[in-house]
């Protein structure tokens, strides 16, 4: 199958129009990663190239009503940014790419990874390996750790995979997890009431949407109650987390262009495999370590770092 928007027939006056949707807010560094892999393909925007943004911070749903804006105009790429991808599970009229934190097997959007089989297509951050090797870089970090409080959106296709693969690395290192979980961000502040309830040593903090939104307010969560923190990107370290491990989300943006310029050129996305990133980061927020009284300095951690934030 071959989009028809996308063929190389399509009038050359007019420019290819892809809609970015995204629960985040502007300034947008995914768009950013995104818009500055498209230049690199040779696309200019008010040229060949023109984007039309929606956002609803914090709210997928709110993107259901732009839907029709899809059906409307001659749109030839959808790309999702995060859970804005569930919005979008009812678009079928154009090819849709996404970068996705949770596993969209299980969101119903693909067949495979291997095999899309529609018209999604895109990356998913969600890798069960990196679930554990948290749990050993927060174990080095802080070699005390015995308790570990993992604060878990459930409302997160492939949250339960995630969870299994934290509790078999907890169990290795002797320790003892704790689960608190929490549906959607209107329920994240009930569950750091919780979760403060806890005597733990440390705060592990499944990537996703909502606690990225909320990042800051959840690594000022930690700071205040002395619990060395481990996240999924170095995002959250920005914000005052302790510790991140995972992809370059600016990066993998920066790649989904290679398919956005495929099926633009007349590809389908039932046949472009969902691709995983390769290549992890782990990040240090200096400032915070001190913050807990963790030395870092001359520790061997801190040269394993991909980034110091001071």
């Amino acid at each position: 199958m071959v989009w028809p928007v996308a063929a190389q027939s399509q009038e050359a006056t007019r420019p290819y129009r892809i809609f970015w949707f995204s629960t985040q807010t502007q300034p947008d560094p995914f768009l950013d990663g995104f818009r500055d892999g498209m230049r690199a393909r040779g696309y200019v925007e008010g040229k060949n190239l023109t984007f039309e943004l929606q956002y609803a911070p914090g709210d997928p749903e709110a993107l259901r009503q732009a839907i029709s804006e899809i059906k409307r105009g001659k749109i030839d790429l959808v790309v999702s940014s995060g859970p804005a991808t569930r919005a979008m599970t009812a678009v079928r009229e154009v090819p849709v790419l996404f970068a996705l934190s949770g596993d969209p097997v299980e969101l119903g959007i693909v067949k495979s990874l291997a095999q899309p089989g529609g018209n999604f297509t895109g990356s998913t951050f969600l890798s069960l390996e990196l679930a554990g090797k948290r749990v050993e870089l927060l174990r080095d970090i802080f070699p005390r750790l015995s308790t570990l409080i993992a604060l878990s959106n459930t409302n997160h296709p492939g949250e339960q995979s995630e969870w299994r693969a934290t509790r078999e690395a907890c169990q290795k290192l002797g320790i003892a997890p704790v689960y608190v979980p929490f549906s959607g961000p209107r329920e994240l502040e009930a569950a750091l009431a919780r979760a403060a309830n806890i005597h733990a040593d440390a705060l592990l903090v499944f990537p996703d949407a909502a606690t990225m939104v909320h990042r800051a307010s959840i690594a000022e969560f930690a700071i205040n109650r002395r619990l060395p923190s481990m996240f999924g990107w170095s995002e959250y370290c920005e914000a005052g987390g302790l510790a991140s491990y995972g992809a370059n989300q600016k990066a993998t943006y920066f790649s989904l262009a290679t398919y956005a310029d495929r099926i633009l050129r007349g590809e389908s996305p039932a046949d472009l495999p969902v691709v995983q990133p390769t290549n992890f980061e782990f990040a240090i927020n200096l400032g915070t370590a001190k913050l807990l009284g963790i030395d870092l300095d001359e520790s061997a951690i801190l040269f394993r770092a991909n980034k110091v934030i001071e």
